[in-house]
């Protein structure tokens, strides 16, 4: 019961002095309160990048392997000149490697490009189109509202159809449901067997609400399979990724009639590249919130030291009083250490609701990713609030702790 008490009167002191106080109190508050808002705030965005990034992978395997003449993560030590004479990979690249592979379930082509579309009196730019081959399905995570995918006779004979994405068709036939339209595209007329659903922008594209699929067999007609073309391979079941990586890089080599002392011309990637440049990309960012939000705390942690200060001096009477009826003088410090770490947390709590405030604004908006705040970040803030408030108030507490009693009730405050 004691230390309920004591709890309760040390807000109750608390919110004396932001009460009678209200400007010194907010002065003295808003040093942690700009320290806490930083640190949550890039606590934040940097969690809802990343969750709004890793989502645009989660329509890819993890297992998949991709094949391309660029790596994901460059070598410092590997010439950078040795990049650009290597070869792009082609569509008969992955024939033939699908025919040397054994411990692959799926080996897939792609090549894209942007290229205009029309469809009567209306034109779309910049729509990303990808040639992909058999098996794109089971590689990529597909969401097709309207129509079908390709058959496999539409991919093994290169038939002028296509799959678009739900922007490219509302804009082009003003209709979601496009298919059986035709659409033109760089003098090739193309008829749309599907629509994919409406999936909305993400922090780094818009899906493939302004795309379209082709066949690989049909698409050397309207782009250049020259650039940025990549073969994307998915491991038969319980194959791991090195062992299919490994037999990639032996048979891969025998693709391209590489002597055995030649180097690899063609980089093996895969998504967990990705997330780990990523993760240590967010990690960096945090660090710099963490090292801006530490130095306003400090000046906040002044800030309450100074306002204790103040306090115990308002105060001499009644700690004289106190200890003269027989407080301990731990009783007195834990009594100044809870209003500080009430004032701190107080100044957390209004820190925590403007940040959620800016989250309700910037989702309503609609920036292309979802902002939140997890809840172990509010409790990182809440303890940030707390230890802040310890390290404050402990030299005012002390001084309270240590005053004499009867020079303390002489004293006229």
């Amino acid at each position: 019961m004691l230390w309920l008490r004591l709890l309760f009167e040390s807000f109750a002191f608390a919110w004396s002095a932001i009460v009678t106080n209200r400007l010194r109190t907010f002065l003295s508050l808003l040093g942690v309160m700009v320290g806490i808002f930083m640190i949550t705030a890039v606590f934040a965005v940097v969690d809802s990048l990343e969750d709004g990034l890793k989502s645009t992978f989660n329509m890819l395997d993890d297992e998949v392997l991709f094949i391309q003449k660029w790596p994901w993560a460059f070598d410092e030590e590997y010439p950078w000149w040795k990049y650009v004479q290597r070869r792009e990979v082609s569509l008969a690249d992955a024939d033939l490697l699908e025919e040397r592979l054994t411990l692959a379930k799926d080996v897939v082509f792609q090549a894209k490009a942007s290229l205009p579309m029309e469809s009567k009196n209306s034109r779309m730019d910049g729509v990303f189109v990808a040639a992909v081959s058999e098996g794109y399905s089971d590689v990529i995570a597909l969401n097709i509202a309207n129509g079908r995918y390709f058959s496999p006779m539409e991919v093994q004979s290169g038939r002028a159809v296509m799959i678009i994405g739900h922007d490219v068709a509302v804009e082009l036939t003003g209709d979601a449901d496009a298919v059986g339209q035709l659409l033109d595209v760089k003098g090739q007329r193309l008829e749309v067997v599907g629509v994919f659903a409406k999936e909305g922008a993400s922090a780094i594209n818009e899906g493939f609400d302004r795309a379209a699929l082709v066949p690989a067999k049909f698409g050397h007609r309207i782009m250049d399979y020259g650039l940025g073309t990549q073969i994307m391979v998915k491991p038969k079941e319980g194959i791991t990724t090195e062992a299919l990586s490994d037999e990639i890089v032996q048979q891969f080599r025998s693709v391209r009639r590489l002597r055995p002392r030649e180097e690899d011309d063609f980089s093996i990637n895969q998504i967990d590249m990705l997330t780990t440049i990523l993760d240590s990309i967010f990690q960096q960012v945090e660090y710099g919130g963490w090292f801006i939000g530490i130095f306003a705390i400090l000046v906040g942690c002044f800030s309450i030291a100074n306002i204790m200060f103040v306090s115990v001096r308002e105060r001499t009477r009644i700690i004289g009083v106190q200890k003269a009826i027989g407080a301990k003088s731990s009783f007195i410090m834990l009594q100044f250490l809870f209003e500080a770490v009430a004032l701190c947390v107080i100044g957390a709590l209004f820190a925590l609701l403007a940040i959620e405030a800016i989250v309700l604004v910037v989702n309503a908006i609609d920036i292309g990713f979802a902002m939140n705040v997890r809840p172990s970040r509010i409790i990182v803030a809440l303890s940030v609030a707390v230890a802040s408030g310890l390290i404050a108030g402990l030299a005012p507490a002390r001084r309270a702790a240590e005053m004499e009693p009867v020079e303390a009730m002489r004293t006229n405050g």
